[in-house]
């Protein structure tokens, strides 16, 4: 399994971003995806998952209601969409792959697979 992330950048606040993950190796099994981010300094937060089949996703608090992830199994592609930015949502963002439902979905030990990162930066 291989994820390569994209669509980070610098945004104003209260703008968007869409970040893609595009994930080899999960054409077959069930697998559940998903979002970290990490602040400078401190530990990997879980931002949002997903199962391949897109039938169930789950948010963090902080950014419920805000972000959206889905999934794209034609083109083997995660997405989250990222609205109405603020400065602390300025983090690096990593896409996250695991087969089968993880116990704790928030907790970055249940994922296999991780990508390389993107840099979200927030800021006027």
């Amino acid at each position: 399994v291989l994820l390569v992330e994209s669509g980070g950048g610098l945004v104003q606040p209260g703008g968007s971003l869409r970040l893609t993950c595009e994930a080899s190796g999960l054409s077959a099994g069930r697998y559940y995806v998903g979002w970290f981010r990490q602040f400078p300094g401190k530990e990997r937060e879980w931002v949002a998952v997903v199962t391949w089949n897109g039938g169930t996703t789950d948010y963090a608090d902080s950014v419920k209601g805000r972000f959206t992830i889905s999934a794209d199994t034609a083109k083997n592609t995660v997405y989250l969409q990222m609205n109405s930015l603020e400065p602390k949502d300025t983090a690096v963002y990593y896409c996250v792959a695991t087969l089968g439902q993880p116990s704790r979905w928030y907790d970055g030990r249940a994922y296999d697979y991780w990508g390389q990162g993107t840099q979200v930066t927030v800021s006027s």
